[in-house]
């Protein structure tokens, strides 16, 4: 478990759901994190929680869209070593009549220029120090597309090919990039919709069942830590079947 002992992670939209799992579980690997989420009131809850069992943890509230921002906490920390791009918004199951250019503009900030941002915030000592781990959450949404918020299932599909083309132009600093495409996952994000809707979604797959977070973080800990060392530009599809895609 730490086996990430001296790394020193950065984990997006870190106050609920898949990242304060993943949060917790960098931490419990060794990692010292960096908590990141607009919702300061979370982000000290996930801090407080992490240095509680004698982790190492750093506050960062502000908008993942701010580069800025992000640039002061990696530097603060001395760099970062690994960078989960998890932070997301809902796309509320609109059709596409319904979705406003504010919407989707939204959508698009947060998803994409948001991992846009975080990557080019510890791009500097991922370079100098000639390693680097990358994981951007996509979901099975970006893969199959969506018929219920096109530019939700658009922008997951734009994270997806900004993992690709990032691990060929990374590779020669020895940064690895994959992304992670999860099924439907018991989040505060997914309750939204109600218990009805996620127990409905989760009889689509074939395991007949929803995900919790923490099943997601060991995929992403498996990825950034030493036994995911020969994986860059892949999609991982933790999904429970829903869908099957590849060759």
């Amino acid at each position: 478990m730490r086996d990430l002992s001296g790394r020193t992670a950065l984990v997006t939209g870190a106050g609920s759901g898949i990242g304060r799992a993943t949060a917790a579980r960098l931490a419990e690997g060794g990692a010292h994190v960096i908590v990141q989420d607009i919702a300061g009131e979370a982000v000290a809850e996930v801090v407080e929680w992490i240095t509680h069992r004698g982790h190492a943890a750093t506050p960062s509230v502000c908008s993942v869209a701010d580069e800025d921002a992000l640039r002061r906490a990696v530097v603060d920390c001395g760099g970062v070593d690994i960078l989960v791009n998890n932070a997301g918004v809902p796309g509320h199951n609109a059709v596409i009549e319904d979705i406003d250019r504010s919407a989707f503009e939204r959508l698009f900030e947060v998803h994409v220029w948001g991992a846009f941002a975080a990557t080019r915030a510890v791009l500097p000592e991922m370079k100098a120090g000639r390693f680097g781990r990358i994981v951007n959450i996509a979901s099975n949404r970006g893969q199959v597309g969506f018929e219920r918020s096109s530019h939700y299932g658009s922008a997951k599909a734009a994270v997806i090919g900004l993992a690709k083309s990032w691990a060929r132009e990374f590779a020669p600093h020895g940064i690895l990039v994959n992304a992670v495409a999860p099924g439907v996952v018991r989040s505060g994000m997914t309750l939204r919709y109600g218990e009805a809707a996620l127990a409905e979604e989760a009889q689509q797959n074939l395991v007949k069942r929803w995900a919790e977070p923490e099943e997601m973080a060991e995929w992403i800990a498996f990825l950034v830590g030493p036994r995911g060392s020969y994986m860059t530009g892949q999609v991982l599809c933790p999904n429970g079947g829903d869908p099957i895609v590849g060759i």
